[in-house]
């Protein structure tokens, strides 16, 4: 349907059809043609050594990329600014540019978009990247200091900092959908080029169309000993689970790994220690992995979650686990704020991305004294209805809380009986997300059909002409 001169990472991840013929023309430009169109998508590779880096508009949607400004360096005549591209401002430093001919041109490339936004990389631009070093060292004041400071007076000080500091504009909380925006942008350019429906691989197995993940961490021995008081709702509406347990801050008990597992629910690793310094430094985790290693192998965990969700987009993917779920889509409230702005699976090295995608409880408990679970079921329908994934963290730790157990009770029972859900293990959700990377379209005499290890549980679907719907 296709033919590309490099890669193009938003057809590899929606598992469009194209082919990479070879490098042609201006080496700072990619180009992907439609076959039967003729028409070409132009777009200034990541390695062109330009220009302005930062954070910008196009409509209504947010990117993040290093920006060309002037005009298409393309040959040819006929060039007009179609959209214009906005600082954060709101003035005008470039534009997306289409000629009488139907072709358009990206002064940016799309894969530093999608990469920008799942590493975090734009918090490192500007004045952001002054405040993130500055919250990042207060943090680590913060845990060297954490062990000696009374419980009530932890939550004090955290529900004032979160009362005081100033939400910021991007990413929006609870939800922020500029990425999923900026997907649906680039596959009405692709149908427009194509002149014809674009095929590419759904994004969940077996016709479901969301996906549903429970999780938990397990931060004490109180935690450890208090699991049913959360597992039991789950259980009783045919829920499963994942149970991340820290490794030498408590005993957790072969008995214990084999209970969690025939229940039908997973294990995973949740830090050494629980002291915020797992992945402070290259140095420090070197020191820390063979430990957590050891203790994954022995409960056959193939997940990781940091606690405090603290990460490093370097680093995560070099710790030897099947999936990290460190990330989380959008939150201002955790001791590394931010989000990687999507609400689904991605691929980091080698390594599969399942975001945290809605608050976590003790945020909207603790910190922010919400007194129901309407925000959590807000946002999953949300999340439902544009087909992404709904991954929540709650602790057994706080499931005392009343407003905690009747909160997650009204999550569980909003979506126990819904037919069109994905209710999956993390570990399942990684092993299909690893599938569906693996699978490709071809076309075969009744349409275009999937080949590959997600062949018999993935669909086609199909991103239409604007006049033939959505």
């Amino acid at each position: 349907m296709f033919e590309a001169t490099h890669p193009f990472a938003f057809f590899d991840y929606f598992r469009v059809p194209y082919d990479v013929t070879g490098p042609a023309g201006d080496p700072r430009l990619g180009m992907v043609t439609a076959i039967r169109s003729g028409q070409t998508l132009y777009w200034l590779r990541s390695n062109a050594g330009r220009y302005r880096t930062g954070r910008y508009r196009i409509g209504d949607f947010t990117i993040a990329c290093q920006l060309a400004t002037g005009a298409p360096l393309v040959e040819g005549s006929g060039w007009r600014q179609s959209e214009s591209i906005l600082d954060d401002r709101g003035n005008e430093v470039a534009a997306v540019w289409r000629d009488d001919d139907g072709n358009v041109f990206l002064p940016f490339d799309p894969a530093e978009v999608m990469t920008f936004l799942w590493s975090e990389r734009y918090t490192t631009v500007g004045s952001a990247g002054a405040k993130r070093l500055l919250r990042k060292g207060m943090v680590q004041g913060y845990y060297a200091v954490r062990p000696l400071l009374p419980r009530p007076l932890q939550l004090r000080m955290r529900r004032t900092f979160a009362k005081h500091q100033n939400t910021p504009s991007f990413p929006a909380w609870p939800i922020e959908h500029c990425l999923h925006l900026f997907y649906e942008w680039l596959l009405d350019t692709a149908t427009q080029l194509a002149g014809e429906p674009v095929p590419w691989i759904d994004f969940w197995p077996d016709g479901r169309s969301w996906a549903m993940v429970l999780t938990h961490d397990v931060e004490t021995a109180a935690g450890r000993d208090e699991m049913e008081l959360l597992r039991g709702p789950e259980r009783e509406r045919g829920y499963r689970s994942s149970w991340n347990f820290v490794a030498e801050r408590y005993e957790v008990t072969d008995e214990t790994v084999a209970r969690v597992t025939a229940d039908g629910c997973e294990v995973g690793v949740h830090g050494l220690r629980h002291d915020g310094r797992d992945v402070a430094s290259r140095r420090m985790l070197d020191q820390r992995l063979p430990a957590m290693r050891k203790h994954a192998d022995r409960w056959g965990a193939v997940g990781f979650r940091s606690p405090a969700t603290q990460r490093d987009w370097a680093l995560m993917p070099t710790m030897g686990f099947d999936y990290d779920s460190s990330y989380t889509d959008t939150d201002p409230y955790e001791p590394q704020p931010g989000g990687c702005c999507t609400y689904l699976p991605f691929i980091n090295g080698d390594q599969v991305e399942l975001p945290i995608t809605l608050p976590q409880d003790h945020t909207l408990f603790e910190i922010l004294q919400h007194d129901d679970g309407e925000l959590w079921v807000g946002k999953a329908r949300e999340i439902r209805d544009r087909h992404g994934m709904v991954l929540v963290l709650a602790h057994p730790d706080y499931a005392h809380d009343d407003r905690l157990l009747g909160a997650w009770n009204q999550l569980l029972d909003e979506f126990a009986n819904d037919a069109t859900v994905w209710q999956a293990l993390p570990r399942e959700v990684s092993a299909w997300w690893r599938d569906r990377d693996a699978s490709r379209l071809s076309m075969g005499p009744d349409g275009w059909a999937l080949e590959g290890p997600a062949e018999g549980r993935g669909r086609v679907r199909h991103a239409l002409l604007a006049d033939q719907g959505a």
